[in-house]
């Protein structure tokens, strides 16, 4: 839908995601989401600057939405945080995608790094939480923990699996973070 008032940004934003929803992140141009969006080529470099500032702003917001889906799910056990996790991945797989492509967003912007860490965070302190009392392990459980359910989640992105019919993701999600034990 051609861009005709308001924020301009956001509207970028939300056209480059469908762009990278239907051929990936590496293969996003900002002349094409210029095109999309009905604005002149030259409009998401007023915003961007370039690609690169275009994805690292979009892994910026994927970053910021997932620790704040991390920190809601926080308080109801380390599962529901891997379920989180999961249900981010899935209904955000255009922002999965741009955080996961290694070299296209700007690693050193201060603002990435500050969702990114907060996102880290609510993952280590849920493992923390996890593995109270084992005396051993906390990086390894969380490592071990976030591999499971970043593992998930690529698998029903790449559609390698799927909820049973009559079930969901979250269900799905539910049973195999079921399996994660504490060290002992």
């Amino acid at each position: 839908m051609p861009y005709h008032h308001g924020d301009l940004r956001r509207a970028l934003l939300d056209t480059a995601l469908e762009a990278i929803g239907e051929h990936g992140p590496a293969a996003v141009s900002l002349r094409d989401v210029a095109r999309r969006a009905g604005v002149s080529h030259a409009a998401p470099t007023h915003h961007f600057r370039d690609k690169a500032g275009l994805l690292t702003a979009l892994a910026t917001e994927g970053w910021s939405l997932l620790a704040d889906a991390l920190g809601e799910a926080a308080g109801q056990g380390f599962g529901e945080v891997g379920v989180g996790y999961v249900l981010f991945a899935t209904s955000h797989p255009a922002h999965f995608a741009v955080m996961r492509a290694p070299g296209l967003a700007r690693a050193d912007d201060p603002e990435l790094q500050a969702a990114m860490r907060r996102a880290e965070a609510q993952l280590q302190s849920g493992a923390e939480r996890f593995a109270t009392g084992s005396g051993r392990g906390n990086s390894a459980t969380a490592l071990a923990a976030w591999s499971l359910v970043h593992g998930l989640a690529a698998l029903l992105l790449e559609g390698a699996v799927a909820p049973e019919p009559g079930s969901d993701v979250a269900t799905l999600a539910r049973d195999v973070t079921a399996h994660l034990r504490p060290p002992p």
